[in-house]
């Protein structure tokens, strides 16, 4: 199958999943997390792939964030929705019962830090950038990013990063046990495919029970993914968020009134 803003190869059981919008840094919008979720539900049903890695294209970004273009007309009834939709994907991906590596090339910020958490694990390549900068625009990250940031890297980091919208660099990210490894960016694809090679000679029942198992075990049930959702919508309607996104469509500072 062909997609508008993703593109997919298969070497050896394993799928390469590349977010395809370079001239956006990789940005999520509709169609991007639509694509998206055909790849992975494809992926999960496939008898064939046994493991995939998700990239973006180009060497600056991974996925430098949401198309916050998409945000200026919604309310709150469309904010809930569409963190509830990026939500679901970001699950599905991380209940997956086979392995995925986010590959991440450059800038991941906002919901491409959100989606590169959501694998199972995340290789960096030496010029990666990794934030939630939705503070900036009057926003909380929507895709699940409170909930895994705060799990991977403990509540005070995950409040500092959360609250000064401020990003850090492959080392800091590793230091902070957000990344698995760190490696320059010319070999980070033959990285991630070389642990999938050695993951895919292991059995795929036991591989699916390991997911599930540790998944289980820092499961805190829906309640912070639904909170999360609810302040997403609640927020996008405020002054604050309008100005946000405004400012950040206009390449100026906002100026928020907290309303």
């Amino acid at each position: 199958m062909s997609y508008q803003t993703i593109l997919t190869s298969v070497d050896d059981a394993i799928l390469t999943v590349t977010v395809n919008r370079a001239d956006k840094l990789n940005a999520l919008n509709q169609t991007v997390l639509a694509e998206l979720a055909l790849v992975i539900d494809d992926f999960i049903a496939s008898p064939v792939l046994k493991a995939a890695v998700i990239t973006g294209s180009g060497e600056k970004a991974f996925i430098a964030g949401a198309d916050i273009s998409e945000f200026s007309a919604l309310d709150a009834a469309g904010g809930a929705a569409l963190s509830r939709q990026g939500q679901q994907l970001f699950n599905r991906i991380e209940n997956a019962p086979k392995p995925i590596i986010a590959a991440v090339n450059g800038f991941a910020l906002g919901g491409g830090c959100e989606l590169a958490m959501a694998c199972h694990f995340r290789i960096a390549s030496e010029n990666a950038r990794f934030g939630q900068p939705e503070v900036n625009l009057g926003l909380l990250p929507g895709y699940g990013g409170t909930q895994r940031l705060t799990r991977l890297i403990g509540k005070g980091r995950a409040l500092e990063l959360l609250l000064t919208g401020n990003m850090i660099d492959a080392v800091t990210a590793f230091n902070y046990g957000l990344v698995n490894r760190v490696v320059p960016q010319a070999t980070l694809l033959p990285e991630a495919r070389a642990i999938l090679a050695v993951i895919n000679t292991k059995a795929p029942l036991a591989i699916a029970a390991c997911i599930e198992a540790a998944n289980l075990a820092e499961a805190a049930g829906n309640a912070g993914y639904e909170n999360e959702a609810d302040s997403f919508g609640r927020l996008i309607a405020t002054n604050d968020a309008r100005e946000g996104i405004a400012a950040f469509m206009e390449k100026r500072k906002a100026a928020f009134k907290g309303n």
